[in-house]
This record gives structure tokens, sequence and C-alpha cells, in this order.
């Protein structure tokens, strides 16, 4: 067969209407990126690849979202919703640019994959006008069912104008669909609307490629991996999906989880060698854990860096744009966001950092936080190398820590402090001998005091 290379891909992502939500539907996420997002990952990428996403009306959300994923896509708009042949048309103007072939695919199927992409085109390759996209439905309702004589498909029966015995048939139409590119536009131009609803059928597509002697086949697929997305229950059920894939591929990857039934990961997450992931842990959007880190239970990271044999919480919140080094320890209800800390710093407990850089081997003591907000502005806190930081002390950011520098417990640090020198910031101890008793005195009046 002749080499097929070039393609124009057709995706529709228009409105859902069943997800009570003023979210578009394709924006909804599952494993930190947005539906539409997981399959412009999918579709084939390169420069024989033109890409369509077509939208509803006033969806500059869904066109922003397209191009931040895709920048090469372009936009088009179905003004009037009649049908699934009808939106692929309102690409009308790629289609006709001519490719070799076409793929239609939609915005609501984040489960789909690349190799499912590439067998609908093998089918192309081998001498096939169209290939259909089925899978077997656990139960069918609601799905268009697949009409198959001689293992071709013969037409595709809407579930609401199918028959009792056609309903009985499990084999259901995914929407996904490959096309010659040189009788595209014909057959898709070709279809009617002579239905109960009045719209234009994509499913038609079929019957018309068999009436001009063409062929057409099935190429089948799991139904988790077509799952569409129509109600909050449904995108609750991919996300379930899409858990089980990205824990079975960080097993598989070497990644160490004690519990992977508890752990939530991103699409994006990466990880290094012989990293541990306790029960319990959330991974958010733009994560990376490199080799031999551990994250330790009820931790939440999200658009962070963990460096070599680093080890987070238990009870961590790492938030965006905290990147760790090597060695470094985030314990217990600490929480960073937009810090640097360089390897081997040590901030083990009850601590906020934010907008701050801490040097190498610096020592941040419990409850200890640095105050970078003051109702109007954020304020960057830079501590040197080797710093010892005390218990419950206070950084009014702007301010510098110098090198080895060492701030008393309790201080409030409000201006510079210089390499290896010392502050703090606390009034004077006093003790009173015996006033504790002449407190209780005139509180009670002589009487013992009750609890509670």
């Amino acid at each position: 067969m002749t080499a097929r290379s070039s393609l124009t891909v057709v995706l529709a992502a228009g409105e859902g209407t069943r997800m009570r939500s003023a979210t578009p539907k394709v924006l909804h996420p599952v494993a930190g990126e947005s539906l539409l997002a997981h399959v412009l990952a999918a579709v084939p990428k390169g420069a024989e690849a033109a890409l369509a996403v077509v939208v509803g009306p006033d969806q500059a959300a869904v066109v922003q979202e397209a191009k931040r994923a895709r920048p090469e896509v372009q936009t088009f708009v179905q003004h009037e919703r009649l049908g699934t042949a009808h939106a692929v048309l309102a690409a009308r103007e790629a289609i006709a640019r001519g490719a070799d072939d076409l793929l239609v695919a939609f915005g609501d199927t984040p489960l789909i994959s690349a190799q499912t992409f590439a067998r609908l085109r093998a089918a192309l390759t081998d001498g096939a006008a169209l290939a259909v996209l089925g899978f077997r439905a656990v139960d069918p309702t609601g799905y268009g069912r697949l009409l198959v004589e001689g293992n071709r498909p013969v037409a595709i029966r809407e579930h609401a104008e199918a028959s009792t015995a056609e309903r009985a048939i499990n084999l259901c139409n995914a929407g996904v669909m490959a096309f010659d590119g040189a009788r595209a536009l014909e057959i898709i131009e070709s279809i009617g609307n002579a239905n109960s609803r009045r719209e234009y059928y994509l499913t038609d597509a079929v019957g018309i490629v068999r009436d001009l002697g063409l062929e057409a086949v099935v190429i089948e697929t799991s139904e988790d991996e077509v799952r569409g997305i129509n109600t909050k229950a449904q995108l609750a059920e991919a996300e379930q999906v899409m858990q089980a894939r990205l824990r079975q591929a960080a097993l598989d990857a070497g990644v160490t989880m004690i519990a992977p039934e508890t752990v939530y990961l991103a699409a994006d997450t990466t990880f290094g060698k012989d990293v541990t992931i306790e029960p319990f842990v959330v991974i958010g959007p733009g994560v990376s854990i490199a080799d031999g880190a551990v994250i330790h239970s009820f931790s939440h990271i999200v658009q962070s860096s963990i460096g070599k044999q680093a080890l987070v919480g238990p009870f961590a919140r790492l938030r965006p744009g905290t990147s760790l080094g090597e060695r470094v320890r985030i314990g217990n209800f600490v929480e960073t966001k937009a810090s640097v800390l360089d390897a081997g710093v040590k901030a083990n407990h009850l601590s906020y950092i934010g907008n701050t850089h801490i040097g190498a081997n610096s020592n941040i003591g419990a409850g200890a936080i640095t105050c970078n907000y003051d109702g109007f502005g954020k304020y960057t806190t830079e501590i040197g190398e080797g710093a010892f930081v005390g218990t419950n002390s206070s950084l009014v950011a702007p301010v510098k820590i110098g090198k080895g520098a060492y701030i008393g417990s309790g201080s409030v640090i409000t201006r510079d402090v210089p390499d290896d020198a010392m502050a703090m910031e606390r009034t004077a101890q006093t003790i009173r001998e015996g006033g504790a008793a002449r407190y209780r005195e005139a509180k009670t009046g002589g009487k013992k005091p009750t609890n509670g």
C-alpha cells in the first residue's frame, strides 16, 4: 500500500449539558489535566498532523485550553448544535486542505490512547475507507449499536432508533472514526438528517461508505478507554480508571507504594529510581520526585520538585514553586510555597516557608515561619548556608539571614542579620517569687480551683 503520512485531526469539544457546572464539560479535570488536554495529548503530533478543535459559541476558555495543550491547534465554532457530523463540518476548511487520513475524536474521552489512534490509521493503510472504533459494553443502554455482517460494519443504529433485537447487541460505537482523506469530505457531506431528531449523525457514514462500494472496518478497544464523560459520576469513574493506570505505571517503573490504592497521582508526575510513597499521599500537577526520595503519609504536593533522598512528611504540604534539594527534610505540619531549599536543609516540624531561599544545611526550628505577606504584597526571605533559625521565630520579609547566623528562639526578626552573627529579639525574663500563689488567691478568694 502507498505510504500515508499527512493527517488532519478534527476534535469536537462541545458543551456538556448534564455536568451541573459553570465549567465547560471538557475543562473538568482527571488526574490534574482537563479532559480536553488528555485527548489532545493522545492524538498524533508532528509536522504532518494538522489539528482542528471544534467548540461551541462563547467557549473562549475551551479555546484557551486547547492552545495551551497544543499551541498549533486551529479552532472552529459550531454555532448550532445539529449533531456530530455537523460539528465535524464546522472544520470543513481544515478538512478541505486535504490529507492522507482524517481522524475524528471527541474532547470528553480522556482515557483514549495514542496506540488506538494508530490502530485506526493502520486500517486505512490496509485499504479501508473508514475505520470505526467499537467496544463491548457491559451495559449498552444509550449507546449506538454497531451492526456487522461478515465482520464488516453495515450501519450504526442510535439507541433511540434501534429495534429490540438491535438493542440486544453489545458491540457499541465509541464515536471515534478514521477516514481515507481522499474521500472524507465527500462522505461526511453526504450525511443527511432524516432521523427523529433532525440532526446530522456521523454514524451514518458507515452506510454511505457501503453504498459507495468502499470498505469499512471496526477496530475494537476496551470500554474503559472510550468512556465518555457527561456527568459528575462518570467523571469520578474516569478518575478511578486513570488513577489505576498511573499507579500501575509507577509501580512498573520501580516506585514503591505500600498501599497504592490510597495514593493519588497526576498525569504528569515523574519519578526517579527507588522512590517510596507511603499511604494517603496526594500528588497534583507539575511534580517531579528524584531518586531515593520518600514521601510519608498524608502529604499533599503540587507543582514542586523534590530532590534526591529528600524526606517529605508525614502531614506536609508543598505548594506551587517549591524546590527541594538533595537530602532536604520536610517534616510533619510543614508548609512551603514558592521557595527553594538547598541540599541538606531541615525543617522538621510546624513551620511555614514562603517566598524563601534557604542555603544548604540550614536548620529551621519548630514553629518558625517566614512572614512573606503584609496584606498587600509578597516579599522574600533569604537564609544563608548553615544558618540556624530557632524555635518559634518569625522572619519578617524582606529580610536576609547571613551564612552561619543564629536566630534565638522566640525572636521576631525585622532587620538583616550578618554572616555568623547571633540575633535575638526578646523582652527580659522576670521572676516574681510567690506570684503564682498570689494570682490564684486573687482569682479564687482562697477556694480550691475547679478544673474546666
